[in-house]
């Protein structure tokens, strides 16, 4: 399988913080990766390091088997921020229709791309109107919807399914495991540990260390527990 996303060694420090600590990591096509942790834990920043919005201190981070940033292939990544990058004086069609002009969609093809992901998200309905006025978990599915404009290679998802209710969290990861098929790599993050256990793997976080990254089958034999959330307080008991 394509090797999507390559941490080796990453290190990166906030003044005399280490925030991320010797990161090595490895995402292929066709794979579900859950990264988890407690709020500080370096997960956003792991991910605006990949991304080139950080500067990593040492070691090397490759997306698509580039250095980033680089514009060249950011039409292949779909990115969710964990604080939502919207233009909020438009509406959300004109929102999707910016962004996939963006991520070069054609005229032609923009129609049925925003129709889909927006139904995706449950929003379709909603999408003539002013984002300003959107609620915070409507402005979270509106991110996403974005994230999955134009067939990407590879999405980063921080945190995509806060403020949204269960039934449509599973609409969510229906379409996630869709793309899963389609060959696609996706990165999550999450405090929703039942979303963890539908990983191919896990990633836990805990002060800038990368304590444990294996499938959540193996993660749950090796701690002797029945739930990614155990995992997760028992490491963090342990760390």
């Amino acid at each position: 399988m394509e090797t999507l996303l390559e941490l080796q060694a990453v290190r990166k420090h906030f003044g005399q913080q280490v925030v991320l600590n010797n990161i090595n990591f490895e995402l292929s096509a066709g794979q579900i990766i859950g990264l988890i942790g407690p709020s500080g834990a370096g997960k956003s920043t792991m991910i605006k390091t990949m991304l080139g919005m950080e500067k990593a201190d040492a070691g090397e981070a490759l997306v698509l088997s580039h250095h980033m940033p680089n514009r060249h292939i950011l039409g292949d990544i779909g990115y969710m921020a964990q604080s939502d990058a919207l233009y909020e004086t438009l509406s959300g069609l004109e929102n999707m229709v910016f962004f996939a002009q963006m991520k070069g969609l054609t005229k032609k093809e923009m129609p049925q791309a925003i129709n889909h992901a927006t139904q995706v998200v449950d929003l379709s309905e909603h999408l003539n109107k002013s984002v300003s006025g959107y609620s915070g978990g409507m402005k979270r599915r509106l991110s996403l919807a974005i994230a999955l404009l134009g067939n990407p290679r590879l999405l980063i998802l921080d945190e995509p399914t806060v403020g949204i209710d269960p039934a449509l969290r599973r609409k969510v990861w229906q379409e996630l495991r869709q793309l899963k098929q389609n060959g696609i790599g996706i990165l999550v993050t999450t405090h929703v540990m039942d979303e963890a256990e539908l990983t191919d793997k896990v990633g836990l976080l805990l002060d800038g260390k990368m304590i444990a990254f294996d499938s959540p089958a193996q993660l749950k034999s090796a701690y002797a527990v029945d739930t990614i959330e155990d995992v997760f307080l028992k490491a963090e008991g342990e760390g």
